[in-house]
């Protein structure tokens, strides 16, 4: 039986790669993004798929969006927040405030934003898996990606809590997806990205490990287990 699957930051990168296996796959997909490729997803995956051009960080946009996905669609299955930024790679004394406050905004903000406007709906319904995509760096740190580590660091907090809040049948998780070569990962590490795994390969083992996120492993940090490019 399909499942109905709500993603965040679904126009590029993981996101786009779990949307095109879970639409391929029989699943419903609802998903955002700010970029424009939001349109290209709407022409390619029509109806009951449904995507929204949309920054986490604005909760009225989110309020909104919400409320209009919960109407059509009812609550999610899923709730995958996978939305993120990083932070140019220097010494945190050389963050620049506003850089440091956008990443903050939507790494941590934006998560609490759609929790906050789509989970009720599925507490009242007494069902429904939320995943905050935490990262390594959300475990260990690195220099110079101080804030993006404070960022995950706080999403396996947040996760965690949200857990034990939720009622019996429910399960919040904080996943680390591993490390894929990705435009955020080049943005880490230049060139040195290729000797990872792409999206497209990790796709295959994530996204169906995702679906089998129960709440027997609600509140643990759990890893999408390795896989072979």
């Amino acid at each position: 039986m399909g499942r109905t699957i709500l993603i965040t930051g679904v126009t590029r990168g993981l996101g786009r790669a779990l949307a095109e296996w879970y639409i391929a796959n029989g699943h419903t997909v609802i998903g955002c993004g700010r970029s424009a490729e939001v349109l290209n997803l709407r022409f390619t995956h029509g109806a009951p798929h449904d995507f929204s051009a949309l920054d986490v960080a604005e909760e009225n946009k989110v309020a909104l969006w919400a409320e209009k996905v919960l109407a059509r669609h009812g609550p999610p299955d899923f709730l995958i927040n996978n939305a993120a930024l990083m932070n140019t790679q220097a010494p945190l004394w050389k963050i620049t405030s506003r850089e440091f406050d956008r990443l903050i905004d939507v790494n941590i903000k934006g998560v609490a934003n759609v929790i906050r406007h789509f989970v009720p709906a599925m507490v009242a319904r007494g069902e429904g898996v939320i995943v905050n995509f935490s990262s390594g760096w959300g475990r260990s740190t690195s220099p110079e990606v101080a804030p993006y580590c404070a960022s995950k660091f706080a999403i396996e907090g947040l996760t965690k809590s949200l857990a034990q809040e939720l009622p019996a049948g429910m399960a919040a998780v904080p996943l680390d997806p591993g490390v894929i070569d990705t435009d955020m990962l080049r943005q880490c590490w230049a060139e040195g990205a290729a000797a990872h795994p792409k999206a497209d390969a990790w796709v295959k083992t994530a996204a169906p490990f995702i679906l089998s996120l129960d709440p027997k492993v609600s509140g643990q940090s759990v890893s999408v287990p390795l896989f072979e490019d």
